[in-house]
């Protein structure tokens, strides 16, 4: 909603700065979002008069002129040919700017000294619908008598600021200059002035000129029509169309415009039917015929359905309630009678014609948000008003109004204790009831009882009241205190949400950005990551009412989610990457529909570029050992067909398989179109919350020394380092404090199918020195054990 302040001020006075009044209106819950200054671009443009026209020496399209702008009298050539001695015209001085950062400083033309420009409409930024008499290919003659000198953004109104408010669904009452001056008023302690509606109704009955049916009234709570005769059409005057400018609504001819005007100050949308071209003069409100078409005023055959609500005449419809008007009985140039449309419709209605006809306007986003049906009188009244104003037609005597269900006032109990208790505060009764007055609320002091006015329907209780008050009371005026209660507790976070803290630092500290994806997906990822027909993976929970396709089931793996985020950042050559989530996977439970999936939190890492799998394994080991988790171990991962069958390990927490990473199969990363070389790694979480130790043990520095010894062995290019090291371990003793693995190799002096491992073992005891007798009885112990298990060759 588009409100200028110049325009605001007929109905409250703006004692404050515009950012000021912005913030206080921010403050009562009707939130700006941005301010714009019209006419900001322009600059040093005044007007100025010609005195003197004379033909250029060196050519004969120019002419050199004489314009008195005030307080000096520029020499200016230029090549406008509709301009005369005595026209008022914009000058734009030397160092004036113009919309669109055009920069204007003087100049030599032809030989001949120009001292400015002269402007036309559109230098200035305006069209001819905002002046349509001025000249489309000339300078923008002014009116005369204007003061010389005087800057342009007065004279063609764009000395004004625009405030852009976003209004919530509940308050269609600020959809309208009225409802924001209402707020403003209270919020700056000033008065709210309404318009003063009074209609001359200089015509005859209106019963003799047009007649109103209203067939289906659940959906038309409310029909109102006026009749105007001997219309003229022409354009609006300049104050309305620099208004309806300004508030971003092109203007159009007097009627028109007329009806926007009214839409925007009062909130309640209009139409205006040339009544020429109504059947029998007859407004017939009625659902649409199955299949029945019209032909809206953007020249669009359109459909109906029996669900749509129309506005017709005898025979056929002339528009599409509360959404746009038919081009049968648009206003032209010829229309001579008119009939006023001022109607309330269900919104919900609205808002589904709308959705069906893919058509949304002004006039139905405010429908259907739910109008005040008191106010449908007012504003039909407004418009004749405005026309009788402007000399536009004969208003006849008498309003059609055909109002079923009539509106009941809501009525509240006022107990200023109540409201005090709910907000933490100690306002007075007075100063809630000023405040409640000033919206317009009804006190029925005997009773104690606040009435809401039509146009707050959505005040309903006790709690809406202490809302109002807090508002305009001042949020920032209310001091904060703690809940009640006879202890209070310091909150903590869960064991979980610890966990969770510290894989989402550990994932940050190793390089790692955070990502979120959607938990929706399409069945079709199954196949792109080579999952076979029988795999669980594929029973998925099926959405009802999908977005589409590719949002249709609720997703039972993230390696599809990261390896899209991932080729994402690949096409738009990120040369590496490396990602996480930490998010949820919804497993059905069984056959049975009716049962919530199983949610199974998972953290899935992604990564390419300068990585390879050690980098993936490594903060894989990093995040086990911030969580405390000692016993784990990685094995080989075969029968996962998203990923590389030699590239893949199976993470092994206490027994128990809980996550697999490695390298993603070339075709995988191919249906992906991503990086060849793609990392991915999906580990369950609540294995890891029920494994992880949190608390810290302290363990003081040996004070015995440590004892190394290298060994160099070959064995079976199959044997994995992992069961080498458990043996080492096992057969060691207690006394072998560290394994290290530091050379693998395979070459011409180590035979076909072998391999040469070198390990460096520490063995320490906390309670002495060891002896060498102690350590080679291990090392023998070891190589005895490595021997007996995998026919280990001792290399010399």
């Amino acid at each position: 909603m588009k409100v200028p302040l110049n325009w605001l001020r007929d109905y409250v006075d703006i004692n404050v700065s515009p950012k000021e009044f912005a913030n206080a209106l921010t403050m009562s819950g009707s939130k700006v979002e941005g301010l714009e200054t019209l006419g900001e671009e322009i600059s040093r443009v005044v007007v100025g008069k010609i005195l003197s026209l004379e033909k250029h020496p060196q050519a004969d399209k120019l002419q050199v002129s004489k314009v008195d702008v005030g307080n000096e009298v520029l020499q200016i050539v230029t090549g406008a040919q509709n301009i005369r001695v005595g026209d008022y015209i914009p000058v734009a001085l030397d160092g004036s700017t113009l919309p669109g950062g055009k920069k204007i400083e003087k100049s030599m033309l032809r030989g001949v000294e120009s001292n400015g420009m002269m402007c036309s409409i559109q230098e200035l930024g305006l069209s001819l619908e905002d002046y349509p008499n001025a000249a489309e290919h000339g300078i923008f003659i002014l009116e005369k008598d204007l003061p010389l000198g005087k800057d342009i953004r007065e004279v063609i109104g764009l000395n004004d600021t625009v405030v852009e408010f976003e209004i919530t669904p509940n308050r269609p009452d600020c959809l309208s200059m009225t409802g924001i001056a209402r707020e403003a008023a209270v919020a700056l302690n000033t008065r709210f002035t309404k318009p003063e509606i009074a209609v001359k109704e200089e015509g005859g009955p209106v019963d003799e000129y047009a007649s109103v049916e209203v067939k289906d009234r659940d959906l038309c709570l409310r029909y109102a029509a006026r009749v105007v005769r001997g219309v003229k059409i022409a354009p609006s005057p300049k104050w309305m169309r620099e208004r309806l400018r300004a508030a971003g609504v092109r203007p159009i001819n007097n009627i028109v415009d007329i009806t926007n005007y009214v839409m925007l100050e009062m909130g309640q949308p209009m139409h205006a039917f040339d009544m020429d071209y109504l059947q029998e003069k007859r407004i017939v409100v009625r659902r649409a015929s199955e299949g029945e078409t019209i032909k809206t005023l953007d020249g669009q055959e359109r459909k109906l359905d029996s669900s749509m609500l129309v506005i017709a005449d005898a025979k056929r419809p002339v528009g599409v309630a509360g959404v746009m008007g038919g081009e049968n009985s648009e206003i032209t140039e010829k229309t001579r009678d008119i009939l006023f449309e001022s109607a309330v419709f269900d919104g919900t209605s609205i808002r589904l014609t709308s959705k069906k006809l893919g058509l949304r306007t002004e006039a139905s986003s405010r429908y259907e948000k739910g109008l005040d049906v008191e106010n449908a009188i007012a504003a039909v009244n407004r418009a004749a008003q405005l026309v009788e104003e402007l000399g536009a037609g004969t208003v006849c005597k008498g309003v059609i109004d055909c109002y079923g269900k009539k509106w009941e006032q809501r009525s509240i109990k006022f107990r200023p204790e109540r409201i005090n208790s709910l907000l933490g505060t100690s306002i007075k009764a007075a100063d809630m009831l000023n405040i409640l007055k000033a919206l317009e609320f009804e006190y029925d002091e005997a009773n104690m009882l606040l009435k809401v006015p039509s146009f707050r329907a959505d005040v309903e209780r006790e709690a809406d009241l202490a809302e109002e008050v807090a508002r305009f009371y001042g949020y920032n005026n209310i001091e904060p205190t703690l809940l009640p209660g006879k202890t209070t507790t310091v909150g903590k976070k869960t064991f979980k949400q610890k966990v969770e803290d510290i894989i989402k630092n550990t994932m940050a500290a190793c390089g790692l950005y955070e990502i979120y994806t959607f938990s929706f997906t399409s069945p079709k990822v199954f196949d792109r990551i080579n999952l076979p027909a029988d795999s669980p993976l594929r029973n998925a929970v099926v959405i009802s009412n999908p977005l589409g396709e590719d949002f249709s089931i609720m997703r039972t793996t993230t390696i599809p989610n990261m390896l899209e985020v991932i080729a994402t950042n690949y096409n738009r050559r990120m040369e590496s990457v490396k990602l996480f989530e930490l998010s949820h996977v919804y497993l059905p439970q069984g056959t049975d529909h009716s049962k919530l999936p199983h949610e199974k939190q998972v953290l899935t890492l992604g990564m390419y570029g300068n990585v390879d799998f050690y980098d993936l394994k490594g903060i894989v080991e990093d995040l086990l050992s911030a969580l405390g988790i000692k016993d784990f171990e990685f094995g080989p991962e075969k029968d996962f067909p998203a990923f590389h069958p030699g590239r893949t390990a199976r993470l092994v927490v206490n027994q128990q398989g809980i996550g697999v990473l490695g390298e993603i199969h070339p075709e995988v990363a191919e249906n992906f179109e991503g990086p060849e070389r793609t990392y991915i790694g999906v580990i369950e979480v609540e294995p890891l919350i029920r494994a992880a130790s949190l608390t810290a043990q302290y363990k003081p520095l040996p004070k015995f020394p440590a004892v190394s010894r290298d060994i160099a062995m070959l064995v079976r290019d199959g044997i994995l380092v992992k069961q080498i090291e458990s043996v080492i371990r096992e057969k060691g003793g207690e006394i072998v404090e560290a394994v290290k693995l530091f050379d693998v190799y395979k070459g011409k002096q180590v035979p076909e199918g072998m391999k040469s491992v070198a390990y460096s073992i520490t063995f320490r005891t906390r309670e002495r020195t060891l002896t060498d007798e102690e350590v080679n009885r291990a090392v023998h112990e070891i190589l005895e054990g490595l021997k007996n298990n995998f026919g280990a060759q001792l290399r010399e």
